[in-house]
């Protein structure tokens, strides 16, 4: 007998092993659906928002990936990522009478209760089966997060005069009361701008875009607002108008490009003037800087390595120039500014993809006879990082500098 025992003993070591195993491969098994290939781009972010219980597959053994995402089924999912959010003592959640008896309704009223969502906002119902928009998604995590941290809450309110590197920044622009929740979003890396240079605040979201925004959502919500760099460089520009600081080692100093945004520079020999708005500097040549959330924007990959090592920054500026003089051209613009205030054109291209203005290079007179009333544009100087010294002078007696104090 007590042989016998020593031979079952290792059989059923062996028995418990394979069943360990088999069980794990089963439990591996149900994260892994017949219409995510191997290859697939999220398939990674899909097994382990499947994993976390975030998000649930087809009985059939499908995820669906491309299918559009309803806003029950994420208000559902951010309020499952949330689960460890305290739910406030003193709120009491207002339901949407369009939700009762709907499955969503618990974790539907557990996403306002935690801040993402605004009642007001759905005035007429929740339309629980209505495909969330990128807009709508942006503001309701942005939403959530301004109401998880005070920290959160003040990059919110430091980012409503800030510039979002998308198109629809420029054409058809942007309402001022929504840039902030896609501020948060964008800066936070939640959320990301298409290939084509665009947002895209009308599209819907796809089950797989969802379950890497998600993820993306588990791990902002650990974090406080100021380590993420993007969102450091979006504030900035909404308080500061420039970046310089964290993008080169040049600097304004104890001045400020906020002092002289919106001021107005006449140009010296009486052709016109011009309003300035803000400065972003690129960085090409300083490795221990940031990269710019701004490069897509105004410069391509041949440019970057153009400039590399170059000991240059390149700084772009938002100015609107109003021609005063009958037949305006380029000489008078150039020969009426003298200090700072004024740039080069650009001639990258990269303004007809997202929709900006600049100077042309062809016939700028008759640019300017289009636009008498003030023509907004983006213009280009290039500021040698060492020894650099630069003023901005107003009309009203206001000023900048920029010089490099190392």
């Amino acid at each position: 007998m007590e042989k016998l025992k020593k031979i079952m003993l290792p059989i059923m070591s062996a028995v418990v092993v394979v069943s360990t195993l088999i069980s794990s491969q089963a439990s591996a098994a149900t994260t892994t659906f017949k219409d995510v290939q191997a290859n697939h781009w999220a398939k990674s972010a899909i097994e382990s928002a499947v994993s976390k219980g975030y998000f649930k597959g087809y009985g059939n053994g499908l995820f669906k990936p491309n299918a559009s995402v309803t806003r029950a089924e994420f208000a559902s999912l951010i309020s499952r990522v949330a689960k460890d959010m305290t739910l406030p003592e003193d709120v009491q959640t207002e339901s949407f009478k369009d939700l009762n008896g709907h499955w969503s309704k618990a974790e539907v009223d557990r996403a306002v209760t935690l801040g993402f969502i605004n009642t007001k906002d759905y005035p007429n119902g929740f339309k629980p089966s209505t495909p969330i928009t990128r807009e709508e998604m942006a503001k309701w995590l942005s939403s959530g997060l301004v109401a998880s941290s005070a920290e959160y809450k003040t990059a919110f309110a430091e980012t409503k005069g800030t510039l979002l590197p998308v198109k629809e920044s420029f054409k058809p622009g942007i309402e001022q009361d929504k840039i902030p929740y896609l501020a948060l979003a964008m800066g936070t890396n939640l959320m990301n701008g298409f290939p084509d240079g665009s947002f895209g605040m009308d599209k819907t979201t796809t089950r797989a875009e969802s379950s890497a925004i998600l993820l993306r959502l588990e791990n902002v919500l650990k974090k406080e607002a100021v380590t993420f760099d993007d969102l450091n460089e979006l504030r900035m520009m909404g308080t500061k108008k420039t970046n310089l600081e964290l993008v080169s080692s040049l600097t304004t100093g104890k001045t400020s490009i906020a002092d002289i945004s919106g001021k107005r520079k006449t140009f010296r020999n009486g052709s016109g003037s011009l309003v300035f708005h803000r400065l972003i500097g690129i960085n090409t040549s300083e490795p221990k800087k940031k990269d710019s959330i701004y490069t897509s924007l105004f410069m391509t990959e041949f440019g970057k390595n153009d400039y590399k090592n170059s000991g240059l920054l390149l700084v772009f500026k938002e100015i609107t120039i109003y021609p005063k003089k009958q037949g305006f051209d380029i000489g008078d613009y150039k020969t009426g500014v003298t200090d700072m205030t004024g740039g080069m054109t650009i001639t990258n291209k990269l303004n007809e993809k997202y929709g900006y203005e600049v100077i042309p290079v062809l016939e700028p007179e008759n640019f300017f006879a289009k636009y008498k009333n003030g023509v907004k544009v983006w213009v280009v100087d290039y500021l040698k990082i060492k020894g650099f010294y630069g003023q901005f002078n107003m009309d009203d007696g206001s000023y900048a500098v920029i010089s490099n104090n190392n």
